[in-house]
């Protein structure tokens, strides 16, 4: 077996950048205090920290949608439920290190982190979540600083994926990963999608440091998140290739700084973005109680903001940045077939997935085409693609083409790595 490490992923810069500069650099300042990583002492984040809630439109969208009835698991180092902003948010769950603790007892920072950009209430000044009616399950693992600290269980990535598929949870979310395979990991995820599970995971941050495909992310059945800036440019450092199916807000977003849970800190990654693209997931299929993995995926790609042409996927964020507000709002969004599965093309059984292998390849050049992603994708998000393309498209993700661009920003995102 290949060496097992896991790794949750982020960023933290530790630089401080005067307001009144970010405000001059800015085309659209949404900001209410510094732009940098500097810990933010016993206080939560403004509104403006978490810039991309407005471009989103949250306000109406959760008039319509606010993810009530949809449990998301988050597979990470375990999930603080008594932070002000994820009291009454997160259900049982469990924890499958091995190492002493339960599925509650964070020992980093990071799962509640990624808990709270999910479902987070904003009480006590704390995160807001996308999908504030969602519910949280946690799936405590280890990641490589806990496996350096201690002896853990070797299997309980896959064992907490498995327990993820026999359970109630709707959607998988996991902003950790590894350079590392192996077939009991593979099969788990080919449950989970057997037994009608989205799932969602980091796609890393390692683009100038190897770029080799990561896992959980890189396997077919899973959905591949890359993380944007406000202008929608992918970040320098994001894993690219064809493992990213989809982009999310990354840059810039408030994290927990350590296991004090005192402060935040600016952060940001392919982890929060991967937590946001699940958080939107929560709020589609919310609004859509009768439809699958598959179609809410599926409406997703739909809809997705891109300027390349239907069908095809860019090299750095996929078939394009994600807008819940053109399904949700506008009602935008073909779901299509509810046992295909949009990712390979391959039907499986009937109930809520799919899970199969990939299919044919498109093209690994940017196509020039509709920016509006309205027309449906069907073609597999699972391409070999090594040309330089589309590293920068408008983050268009509101109900009625809605942008912010703010100039200046450095795509942050967290990277996840699977066994």
């Amino acid at each position: 077996m290949a060496p097992r490490m896991i790794q949750k992923h982020g960023r933290r810069s530790t630089y401080v950048l005067p307001r009144s500069m970010v405000c001059a650099l800015a085309v659209l300042c949404v900001w209410t205090g510094a732009l940098g990583a500097a810990p933010v002492a016993d206080a939560a984040p403004g509104p403006g920290d978490q810039w991309y809630l407005e471009a989103m439109k949250v306000d109406e969208l959760w008039k319509v949608s606010t993810g009530k009835g949809i449990k998301v698991a988050v597979i990470d180092t375990g999930v603080n439920a008594e932070t002000p902003s994820l009291r009454g948010q997160v259900l049982d769950g469990q924890d499958f290190t091995g190492a002493p603790g339960e599925a509650t007892d964070d020992f980093t920072g990071h799962g509640t982190t990624m808990a709270e950009l999910i479902a987070g209430t904003g009480r006590g000044g704390g995160l807001k979540g996308l999908a504030p009616g969602a519910k949280i399950v946690p799936m405590r693992v280890s990641d490589t600083e806990l496996q350096n600290k201690q002896k853990v269980n070797a299997q309980d990535v896959p064992e907490a994926i498995r327990a993820a598929a026999e359970s109630d949870v709707h959607i998988i979310s996991m902003s950790m990963g590894s350079e590392y395979s192996n077939m009991d990991e593979r099969a788990a995820v080919e449950y989970a999608w057997s037994k009608g599970k989205l799932f969602f995971a980091s796609a890393g941050n390692n683009a100038k440091k190897g770029n080799k495909p990561e896992y959980p992310a890189a396997y077919p059945d899973v959905v591949g998140v890359a993380s944007a800036d406000r202008k929608g440019t992918v970040a320098e450092y994001s894993q690219h290739g064809d493992n990213v199916d989809l982009a999310a807000p990354g840059n810039d977003i408030p994290a927990w700084c350590d296991v004090k849970f005192k402060s935040y800190c600016e952060s940001g990654g392919t982890s929060a973005a991967t937590a946001i693209a699940s958080a939107t997931a929560a709020l589609v299929w919310s609004a859509n109680p009768d439809w699958t993995a598959n179609q809410v995926l599926r409406a997703l790609i739909d809809t997705a903001g891109r300027s390349w042409a239907k069908g095809t996927r860019s090299n750095y964020l996929g078939h394009g940045l994600i807008r819940p507000a053109q399904i949700v709002v506008d009602k935008k969004g073909d779901p299509g077939a509810p046992d295909i599965s949009p990712l390979t093309n391959q039907k499986i059984g009937a109930s809520p997935a799919a899970s199969a292998s990939p299919s044919a390849p498109a093209s690994s050049q940017q196509p020039k085409g509709n920016a509006e992603g309205d027309a449906a994708v069907t073609g597999s998000s699972k391409k070999t693609e090594k040309k330089d393309d589309s590293n920068n498209t408008g983050l268009i993700i509101g109900g009625v083409a809605a942008v912010v661009v703010l100039a200046g920003g450095v795509f942050f995102f967290l990277r996840r790595r699977a066994a």
